[in-house]
């Protein structure tokens, strides 16, 4: 069991031509995801082989969707292509598109996130700028390494790509059940909360662990929706306790402006919803280690 990538997902990737998608592609591959074409209009009806595996190339996603049954689209497209890369996995109706793309405007960003909320949102969106999503053993969506954690029961969601592949190092031993990279961009799509309570109504994850960063209130908006909704035990790390107010830190939406979104704000907030909450992202694997021996 995992949430929203499955090992029956059947994956395209837009961009699979290009260096970044002939790349991840062929790790994708390699990580037993099942992997059925790929979108690009100028080589659609060409083939392109990975390591013996031919995968077919298609005009666009309604096109391979119709073909292969794709379910999951991966975009591996320049920043200035993206929002139309993602418009038109909205048009198709896909159920979940991963964007890795970073530097995306983020009008573009608020643009394709609008469009998809008025078609009715059937899209998933995950990012932009994120690592995106792993169910260990079952499937692989994105640039997340695929070697470094088993399968077990722990759900994932962290706004940094480098923390995600930490925390899943760190527990590797336990293993985890699915692993999301939300991205840290000032508008995204998939939130924690949303990644929250798919875990909550997950039967194969027993508990949580939510890795955040300095800027916005996200991460207080998911202190008050772990109260109100999720009855499993939550673990969090906060990155950027050191960060100096005013200046952006890493991802675009890492920034501080004098006491709202500091890190510390954001500890208190989870903490005092019952969330343990690690100085360190070790401190943090240690915690989840506890709530796990303890099942």
């Amino acid at each position: 069991m995992a949430i929203w990538l499955t090992k029956d997902s059947k994956v395209i990737v837009q961009g699979m031509t290009g260096s970044e998608g002939m790349k991840h592609t062929r790790r994708m591959l390699a990580a037993g995801t099942t992997v059925v074409g790929g979108v690009n209009p100028r080589k659609a009806g060409t083939t392109v082989d990975f390591d013996g595996t031919e995968l077919p190339v298609f005009a666009s996603v309604a096109d391979a969707m119709k073909e292969t049954g794709a379910d999951v689209t991966v975009i591996f497209v320049p920043p200035q292509f993206t929002k139309g890369a993602v418009v038109e996995a909205i048009d198709a109706e896909i159920p979940l598109a991963v964007v890795i793309t970073e530097g995306v405007p983020v009008h573009d960003t608020a643009s394709f996130w609008a469009y998809n909320v008025a078609k009715g949102a059937k899209t998933r969106i995950i990012g932009p700028n994120c690592p995106g999503i792993a169910s260990p053993g079952a499937s692989n969506a994105g640039i997340i390494p695929a070697d470094i954690t088993g399968t077990g029961r722990i759900g994932l969601v962290s706004k940094s790509g480098t923390l995600t592949y930490q925390m899943m190092y760190e527990l590797r031993d336990i293993g985890f059940s699915t692993c999301v990279g939300i991205g840290g961009d000032p508008i995204i799509g998939t939130t924690h909360i949303d990644a929250l309570a798919a875990f909550e109504a997950d039967p194969e994850t027993d508990a949580i662990v939510m890795i955040g960063e300095i800027g916005g209130d996200a991460e207080e908006r998911a202190a008050d929706f772990i109260k109100a909704n999720v009855t499993k035990p939550v673990v969090g790390y906060i990155a950027g306790f050191t960060a100096p107010p005013g200046k952006t830190m890493g991802h675009a939406g890492a920034i501080i402006s004098g006491s709202a979104g500091t890190a510390e704000a954001k500890k208190e907030a989870l903490e005092a919803v019952g969330v343990k909450v690690g100085k360190t992202p070790t401190e943090t694997a240690k915690l989840m280690r506890e709530i796990m021996s303890g099942r």
